[in-house]
């Protein structure tokens, strides 16, 4: 963490009292839907910030110390966070290409299928190229782990891809080599291996699902014998596969349809965005409550959950408590549905209630029920969920299971373990590590780094020289997934062939590639990979190769008969004197890839699920938890500017993480935002900054995983602090003991969550399910003005008129909405220090806003683009004519003749405007130019911005119509964040024709308007969210004018 009195000088300390707030909750005094404490408690601070644009200390220049910071992150060799410099960039020459391949047109994007990893499981994808350069990521639509959407993680792989800090040449011991040279001494050395049957060989590796990697790992263990192989992934799922294993006694995963269920409980599990399969749950999760008219089905959900999550945000009942209490919970639930062996507990009176329920909505949906544990609970609390599934008859139907998709089966914390002990004493001579960064992820208590110098040979292939590399003999750079043949499996098994988009940008390799070194094969990952599939596919191979390349995965039709990818590898025999792992036995052979098919409709083996032991937990000292960060996960992402910069869904944070605490145990420890504070826990400190979230648990703590990087890039190094520290690997998740010690200083954390406010308006709407059958019209019912008048005569819109609609019932929070228009359209990384100042540059903003009390609000989120007004408050203030209406209903930007003004967002009642007040895009680093969206300008320095609804998009739809003769389809643009929203939230179109889905949004009862009584007229309009209490717990809903 940067020093604790970095930005003091214009930081405010926070001044909330408590106790006052919820004084004025208990009175029901104060705004309904609420940003912040500071804006709940109405401060003086907080009312000062409302009255001006920018926070205070937005005139002013910082001191020499955070000017010097400022400069690192915002330099133009860094070209992904800021200023690269404060003037016109000079004119530079360009050559045309003019022997371009027959399918290369310019100004026409081509697109082609692959798939992109996210802790080893794959994402099917299509990715735009622009003569040869891929600029945009998009989900692929017959994919089905993706079903065209993405998460934000995959939309920022172009970013990763480009990024000019990734390593670029072979690195021996500190200095530039070559791969010839590398391959001189790697052969002589497997050579001294070889002949020892591999017993000191061990291969490190992140969790990989890829086929023809798994081949390649038989092959090479068939030659090293008595060598192992190790996958590891600090944020792996863990506890999911060891549940799995003690209830069906075998290696296996699970597969949820969450469109069959009509009552989900979840448990501590952040199915939305955390899990294996997110984007695919959070879509048919959506599905099930897009309540249109009166009369149609919505599922309901329940979240017992230790930290706040976006699934918990979502639920219609949630029932915060720790972390070491959600195993009560499950056993409670599990011991009123009749299982067998729950050994339940008491429990707290204040679950009570929330339990019953819970236990009544699930019996009276046997078979269209789900329960899901979370992977930060232990296998117990896993077997338990499987437990009660099968008593409820979800087998089969929203619970299958299938054969595991990973390469290596087994405990991974325990491989781990085993490493350690190896590398300490002296057992492994030659170490590889691949992808992964063990030195500064794996377990505190393993003391990793500190036994890795006892391996004789060390080698790193990785995009990063990250601390892994720096404690290496030899460094190697891993070409990216954009840049190299390969293949992965998605979470249910679907496999996808990775294809190139572009050749390595640097001297890199894959993963096959250097495996094929090790085993004196052809290092080609082309001919490695179709090899491969050679052997696989049914038919003209020619053909069929075309086929899965053109599809972007392997149908099961497409498999020879009798012939199948097995859809995992067994773990590798451990040598002598190691101890074997319980569960190392090969799996039975899956089905083909891409048939997600259960291995049977009950549970395998024994019939009923046998639950262990209650976990036993001492109630000494407060409770810790560890998360990946919902930005950068496992710190995989810290040099990604795009999402350090990408609000945290819930605190709205950004470029640092903290200790995050409730605010009961705020007031207990004498804690307020910003205070910073010493973390002891088992022998181990580690410092950060407060920061208090409503909705968290009492006498807990949650950090984020990823931060308190040393060697991470120029934009990650040094963002926050290293909660991996107090990380060990017998409480990977959660630990009691944890102590608290406030140490006097003061951090300024930077959030966006006051910006853009707006005091006093109507902005968020939402209703009850049962209010909206009994009145159909409540959202209409909250207007101010109903049917403005005007005295001039409305322009009529001959052509296209675009609009859209964004559905709040859908709409989780993600913010990948966000990213995605952050790539489309070329949008800078501003800064930490700018951020600060209110000078975040998104074109679409998430705004999060608390309802209730403290410790258990209802969260709202909404999406907040530019509104594209008929009458744009914006445009009648503009000196110039910068910002003018086109003739299809658009509020154009004319970026050329824009002054700086800054009239026409001083005027803007939405608040969606963003200036450039320093050259932010970078346009002097080579690398970073390449991933630039062609069609979109890139704004210099004193030119106002906003979202265009993707007018790039609109034009060539138009222009293609035009070519063909005929009108533009309805869906034939998908805005980027349209597209890439994975719960389909957000639809666009255009509103003069009746049949397009946007119109029919529109029609909805439940459609509504923005500020509608300023008389803007805006084109992008709001379905209000609808919740599905359970009436025996809900709480009336306030119907009067709700004002955030």
């Amino acid at each position: 963490m940067p020093e604790a009195d970095d930005h003091t000088e214009v930081g405010i300390k926070s001044t909330v009292d408590l106790a006052e707030i919820r004084e004025k909750l208990t009175q029901n005094r104060g705004p309904q839907y609420w940003k912040s404490l500071e804006q709940l408690a109405e401060t003086k601070e907080f009312q000062d910030h409302i009255k001006h644009e920018f926070p205070s200390g937005a005139d002013q220049m910082l001191d020499p110390v955070t000017r010097r910071s400022f400069l690192k992150v915002m330099g133009a060799s860094v070209a992904l966070a800021g200023v690269s410099a404060c003037f016109k960039q000079p004119d530079e020459k360009i050559v045309p290409f003019v022997k371009a391949p027959e399918q290369i047109i310019p100004g026409k994007p081509l697109y082609y299928a692959t798939a992109l990893t996210l802790g080893g499981y794959a994402t099917g994808v299509l990715v735009e190229s622009h003569l040869g350069r891929p600029t945009k990521v998009e989900g692929n639509p017959d994919h089905p782990a993706s079903l065209g959407a993405t998460d934000a993680f995959t939309q920022a792989e172009i970013l990763r891809m480009y990024d000019p800090d990734r390593s670029q040449t072979v690195i021996n011991r500190g200095e530039i080599s070559t791969w010839k040279t590398f391959a001189d001494e790697f052969s002589a050395k497997l050579g001294v291996q070889k002949a020892k049957g591999g017993a000191g060989l061990r291969i490190l590796s992140e969790t990989t699902a890829s086929p023809t990697l798994g081949e390649q790992m038989r092959q090479l263990m068939a030659q090293y014998p008595q060598a192992k192989w190790i996958q590891y992934d600090a944020a792996g799922q863990h506890n999911t596969r060891a549940g799995l294993r003690m209830a069906l006694g075998r290696d296996a995963a699970a597969n949820y349809s969450f469109d069959k269920a009509k009552i989900i409980l979840s448990l501590d599990g952040d199915f939305l965005t955390a899990m294996p399969g997110s984007v695919r749950y959070a879509r048919h999760f959506a599905d099930g409550r897009r309540v249109r008219k009166p009369g149609d089905p919505m599922n309901r959900l329940y979240v017992a959950e230790s930290s706040p999550t976006l699934t918990g945000a979502k639920a219609d009942h949630r029932l915060p408590t720790m972390a070491s209490e959600i195993e009560s919970v499950a056993r409670i639930i599990a011991s009123k549905l009749g299982v067998a062996g729950a050994a339940a507990t008491n429990g707290k009176p204040e679950w009570q209630k929330w339990i019953d329920a819970a236990v009544k909505d699930l019996q009276a949906n046997r078979g269209a029920s789900l329960v899901v544990a979370g992977e930060s609970q232990p296998a117990a609390v896993h077997v338990v969920a499987h437990a009660i599934n099968q008593a409820l008859g979800n087998i089969g139907t929203t619970v299958n299971y299938i054969e595991p998709v990973e390469n290596v089966q087994g405990d991974q914390l325990e491989a781990m373990r085993q490493l350690a002990a190896d590398m300490d004493a002296g057992n492994v001579g030659m170490l590889i590590v691949i992808g992964a960064n063990p030195v500064y992820d794996a377990p505190a208590d393993l003391d990793f780094a500190k036994k890795m110098e006892k391996v004789g040979l060390r080698i790193h292939l990785g995009l990063y020289q990250d601390e892994t590399s720096w404690l290496s003999h030899w460094h190697l750079p891993m070409s990216h997934a954009l840049e190299s043949w390969g293949d992965a499996r998605a979470f249910d098994g679907t496999t996808t062939i990775v294809q190139p988009l572009i050749a390595p940008l640097y001297d890199s390799k894959s993963v096959h590639e250097l495996l094929a070194m090790m085993m004196d094969a052809s290092p080609n990952g082309y001919e490695i990979v179709r090899n491969f599939w050679k052997e696989r596919l049914t038919g003209d191979f020619e053909k069929s190769w075309q086929i899965v390349l053109n599809d972007g995965l392997v149908k099961p039709e497409m498999m020879k008969s009798g012939v199948t990818t097995p859809a995992a590898t067994p773990a590798p025999a451990p040598s002598a004197p190691a101890t074997p792992a319980a569960d190392t036995a090969a799996p039975a052979p899956a089905a083909p890839a891409s048939t997600p098919a259960p291995t049977s409709s009950t549970i395998a083996g024994t019939g009923a699920v046998q639950i262990p032991p209650p976990t036993p937990y001492t109630s000494a000292g407060m409770e810790l938890n560890f998360r990946p960060d919902p930005n950068i996960r496992d710190g995989q992402y810290a040099n990604n500017g795009w999402l350090q910069e990408l609000p945290k869904p819930l605190s709205l944070l950004t470029w640092d993480n903290a200790v995050l605490i409730g605010p009961k145990t705020a007031e207990e420890q004498g804690l307020k935002n910003f205070d910073v504070v010493d973390l002891a826990y088992q022998g181990r400190i580690v410092t950060g900054p407060v920061w208090v979230l409503p909705g968290h648990p009492d006498k807990s703590v949650t950090v984020y995983l990823g931060y308190g990087r040393e060697r991470a890039g120029r934009v990650g190094t040094n963002q926050g602090f290293n909660a991996y520290k107090l990380r060990t690997s017998n409480a990977p998740w959660f630990g009691l003991g944890l102590e608290l010690r406030k140490t006097g200083e003061f951090y300024q954390l930077v959030t966006t969550q006051d910006h853009s406010s707006i005091e006093g308006r109507n902005l968020y709407r939402y209703g009850t399910n049962d209010q909206f059958q009994k009145q159909p019209d409540f959202v209409k019912e909250m207007e101010h003005v109903k049917d403005p008048i005007s005295l001039y005569k409305p322009y009529e819109y001959r052509g296209y008129a675009w609009g859209m609609a964004i559905d709040l019932t859908a709409c989780i929070g993600c913010n990948v909405c966000t990213i995605a228009c952050q790539a489309e359209n070329n949008i800078p990384v501003a800064g930490k220090d700018q951020v600060f100042m209110g000078r975040e540059m998104h074109w679409i903003r998430v705004d999060r806003y608390f309802e209730g009390g403290l410790d258990n609000p209802m969260v709202h989120y909404q999406p907040v683009p530019c509104m594209q007004c008929e009458r744009a408050s914006c445009e009648v203030v503009c000196p110039v004519g910068a910002t003018v209406h086109s003739d299809e209903g658009l509020n154009d930007m004319v970026y050329n003749r824009c002054v700086g003004t800054r009239y026409c967002s001083n005027n803007c009642p939405y608040k969606v405007r963003r200036y450039n007040f320093f050259q932010y895009s970078d346009e002097k680093t080579p690398v970073v130019k390449l991933g630039r969206n062609p069609d979109v300008t890139v704004r210099n320095r004193g030119v106002m911005e906003k979202c265009t609804y993707c007018v790039q998009r609109i034009n060539h739809a138009r222009i293609d119509a035009k070519r063909e003769g005929r009108s533009i389809y309805d869906g034939e643009i998908k805005t980027a964040c349209e597209i890439a929203c994975p719960t389909g939230a957000i639809t666009f179109g255009n509103l003069n024709d009746p049949k397009s889905r946007v119109v029919e949004m529109k029609k909805s009862k439940l459609n509504y308007r923005m500020l509608e009584e300023l008389n803007t007229e805006p084109r992008t309009s709001y379905l209000a969210s609808i919740r599905n209490p359970n009436p025996e717990l809900a709480e009336p809903v306030k119907t009067e004018n709700s004002h955030a």
